[in-house]
């Protein structure tokens, strides 16, 4: 479906009323599409003949039940790479200073059934105390604030994002491309290999999401026997950037942040991943494994991935929640 289609669609789509080319047109404008009517009627029929559009004679057109749904059907297929937009534009909009531990970090929400939080909090407990995470601060909601809805018989949980890392290295100046988001395979307590892996520009949706969704994990696992699958990303580092990236992750590690599982060679493959020219891969854990620990222990959750910005210091040590529950 070509640009100017879809657009015809989008537009029908908001109105419940007939609405004819001339008005059509118009507001093609606003989209950056100058047509004449003429035109606009051409694509019209084009719309009519498809079913997607039904015509009132000279009143116009409005969008079909069918046309609805090849609407929606396109509008994912447009939205391919939004992921990695929404990544870059939120490690530049975040202002988190490792240094100062200030500022707004990266967060994943999850919301988790009231009647299950007892049993996800001791399930977590575990995953915070091993290197699958990025840290062990959490937002914890019981009910709605200013920026977070909780839904009724539900609490919120807020896990530190993976891209918290791209945002700190941004604000040194470093750009950390991030790749694939995977399932990462741990054997004797060391990461082995990638089961699966999806491309960060490439999909509508977090990779992470859907490995969870896809019971592809087995983080309670990696954790109790030292062999398991986690989630994790492989990201990329300009060669000449790689010692000031240690240097800066070491000051995160000793302001309890850390995240990142391994450092390839300079234009070597990592775990079998070719690099880019003049590139350093490294792999770093996914935010939502506890999450994914949860969904391990049939505990179902809703969760948005790579959600929001939220203050650094008004979130908790997760082990101050545990302590409240028990």
């Amino acid at each position: 479906m070509n640009r100017t289609i879809l657009a015809i669609l989008k537009i029908l789509s908001k109105e419940n009323k007939i609405i004819g080319s001339k008005e059509i047109a118009k507001r093609l404008k606003m989209h950056g599409i100058n047509l004449s009517e003429r035109t606009v009627r051409y694509h019209l029929k084009i719309l009519d003949e498809r079913g997607l559009t039904k015509a009132f004679g000279k009143e116009g057109r409005i969008i079909t039940e069918k046309g609805r749904k090849e609407l929606e059907t396109a509008s994912t297929v447009e939205k391919i790479g939004f992921i990695i937009n929404k990544i870059e534009t939120l490690s530049y909009l975040s202002d988190f200073n490792i240094d100062a531990l200030t500022g707004r970090l990266i967060l994943n929400i999850t919301y988790i059934p009231e009647s299950k939080l007892k049993k996800a909090l001791k399930v977590m407990e575990n995953i915070f105390q091993s290197p699958y995470v990025m840290s062990d601060k959490i937002l914890f909601l019981e009910k709605n604030n200013e920026f977070i809805i909780v839904p009724e018989e539900h609490v919120c949980i807020g896990t530190v994002c993976s891209v918290t890392l791209n945002a700190i290295l941004l604000k040194h100046g470093i750009h950390i491309i991030s790749k694939f988001g995977g399932v990462l395979e741990i054997r004797d307590g060391k990461p082995y290999r990638f089961g699966a892996l999806i491309s960060y520009d490439g999909t509508s949706l977090d990779p992470l999401e859907i490995f969870i969704r896809g019971k592809m994990t087995d983080v309670i696992g990696a954790i109790k026997n030292g062999s398991g699958r986690v989630l994790a990303s492989f990201r990329e580092i300009p060669i000449v950037c790689l010692d000031k990236v240690k240097e800066i992750y070491s000051i995160m590690r000793q302001k309890g942040f850390q995240g990142i599982l391994m450092f390839g060679e300079p234009n070597h493959p990592l775990l079998d991943i070719p690099v880019g020219m003049d590139r350093v891969g490294i792999i770093v854990v996914g935010g939502l494994n506890p999450i994914a620990a949860i969904e391990e222990s049939a505990i179902r959750t809703y969760t948005s991935a790579i959600s929001t910005l939220y203050d650094c210091q008004d979130m908790v040590d997760f082990k101050k929640i545990i302590q409240n529950f028990k």
